[in-house]
């Protein structure tokens, strides 16, 4: 088997993220890919010195951009692609769902990635005031009930 990948060089480094519960678009969040593509935003993921050895010093530690968030919601997101993962997620079921997508220099979008089982940025989260697992929860609630009355 033979993968091929074609790199895709955006105008800005990063991508965007958008988050889904319930069917419902939660938010999107830009993540900053100056660094590395390491874009796992769970906490857990972010392993910062432990597997550098004592003394040595990192790209990050000296780089500019490395003080700013690697994670941000963006306020305010709107674009038509929403609409289409939506309908998407409907189609096939899906409940909870992080999409990634980036662009390139001629505004051309690629969706490179489904997650169907979701992490988020706690920092990120605390800024914007809007909240993932609450979300789920939620979501989970509501599935639960109509679970209880259909059983009746």
């Amino acid at each position: 088997m033979t993968l091929i990948q074609s790199y895709i060089r955006a105008p800005e480094p990063y991508i965007t993220r958008v988050e889904f519960v319930g069917g419902v678009f939660l938010y999107a969040v830009r993540v900053d890919t100056s660094l590395g593509f390491e874009l796992c935003p769970a906490d857990v993921c972010e392993v910062r010195d432990a597997f550098r050895p004592a003394g040595e010093t990192s790209l990050a530690d000296t780089s500019p951009v490395a003080a700013a968030p690697r994670f941000r919601i963006v306020r305010g997101f709107d674009h038509p692609i929403i609409e289409r993962y939506r309908r998407f997620i409907e189609a096939n079921g899906i409940g909870v769902a992080g999409i990634e997508f980036i662009q390139d220099a001629a505004g051309e979008l690629y969706t490179y990635d489904v997650n169907t089982n979701t992490n988020y940025n706690s920092t990120a989260e605390a800024e914007a005031g809007i909240y993932g697992m609450r979300a789920i929860a939620a979501y989970l609630g509501d599935e639960l009930a109509k679970l209880s009355l259909s059983a009746r």
